[in-house]
């Protein structure tokens, strides 16, 4: 582990969530007590890295050996985005305590006690000469917990404000919120599907990986039969704490409810329009009224999306992170490196009342630079 006189209060954090898209990695310096961004690099995936995390996302033949394989490519993609971020800061790996590493999931069940996620840690030190804390589920989970949604936590630490009830809304692939209530512990759960069903229907009607800006869906209508068979789903109602993923939100949970006979510019919409109504209703439910909610994840950038949740969500003030000086894309990345920087700390990471757990855990493994 690198040096406090040499590395001071440095960390990287890297994301790579259920989207799979790709790497988000940003260098963070917490010295001043808030992080101050250095610089951050995004690497998208190569279409051979996203087949296989697709595939892996179901039980198969050979699973084990190709889930080892695709966990050492990550590694490297792992290690040149935080290769990236070091050399454009102007710094060197001494430089940085350790790498928050969220890893690629391929599988999240709780219930069952487990949770997956692959990327070679120890491969990943030794290519970027930085320590590696990685595996902040699966402490919450053998405590009792969900193991997710884990930033909650970083979100009460940076955007919590005393005289006004905020709502952090993450758009990844997954939807999940972090409830800021003045006076109140500090809830958050996962809400539902948010890119992961929309990006998956444009890359099997349109070729492209994702609906850019929502426009495809604006093409279509909202089919109401549709929209309600899905939204009859047990997850929507379950109270928290609660997470989820591609084991309950795949497409073959969505081709359970289509016919055959609908448009697919109309299913899109549909699906746009499911994830802003899941999410506004999960607020009504579970959080109340809040003066503003503020989004961050790559959903901020579909429009549609955006556009649909400002009208199911008239009385608060809708804005994204940048608003609070956070990039809206980096929001999660940070979050691993303040992850990191616990674990380093000797601090919990988790809330309790978030996931579940039985109790504050210091979340994560360290894979040492040497």
């Amino acid at each position: 582990m690198a040096s406090p006189e040499t590395s001071a209060d440095r960390y990287i954090g890297l994301m790579s969530g259920t989207s799979l898209d790709g790497a988000d990695a940003v260098l963070v310096d917490f010295s001043a007590g808030m992080p101050s961004i250095l610089a951050s690099c995004q690497l998208p995936y190569s279409p051979s890295i996203r087949a296989q995390a697709l595939a892996l996302q179901r039980a198969g033949h050979n699973e084990l050996h190709l889930a080892a394989l695709l966990g050492n490519q990550l590694a490297h993609v792992y290690a040149r985005a935080a290769l990236d971020v070091v050399e454009q800061a102007g710094l060197a790996s001494q430089d940085i305590v350790a790498i928050g590493c969220h890893g690629q999931t391929l599988r999240h069940r709780p219930q069952d006690g487990y949770t997956l996620q692959i990327g070679n840690p120890a491969l990943l030190a030794e290519q970027t000469g930085i320590s590696v804390v990685t595996d902040f589920r699966s402490r919450d989970i053998a405590a009792g917990g969900q193991g997710a949604p884990l930033v909650p936590a970083f979100h009460d630490a940076l955007f919590r404000k005393t005289n006004s009830h905020r709502i952090i809304l993450n758009l990844g692939g997954i939807a999940n919120i972090t409830n800021l209530a003045p006076g109140k512990p500090t809830t958050g759960f996962d809400c539902g599907p948010a890119n992961m069903l929309i990006d998956a229907w444009a890359e099997k009607n349109i070729a492209v990986p994702m609906d850019s800006n929502g426009e495809w869906a604006l093409t279509g209508n909202v089919i109401p039969e549709l929209l309600n068979s899905l939204l009859a789903d047990s997850y929507f109602d379950a109270p928290p704490p609660k997470s989820c993923g591609r084991e309950q939100f795949g497409i073959d949970w969505l081709f359970k409810s289509l016919t055959g006979n609908e448009r697919p510019q109309d299913v899109q919409a549909t699906l746009v329009k499911l994830t802003a109504q899941t999410i506004s209703q999960a607020i009504a439910k579970w959080c109340g009224t809040p003066n503003e909610v503020f989004a961050c994840g790559g959903g901020v950038n579909n429009g549609a999306l955006m556009n649909s949740l400002r009208s199911l969500l008239p009385s608060a003030n809708l804005n994204t992170t940048d608003m609070l000086g956070v990039p809206a894309h980096l929001v999660e990345s940070i979050a691993f490196a303040w992850l990191a920087r616990c674990f380093t700390r000797g601090e919990a990471g988790n809330l309790p009342a978030v996931t579940g757990a039985k109790g504050p855990r210091i979340l994560g493994a360290n894979y040492p630079a040497t």
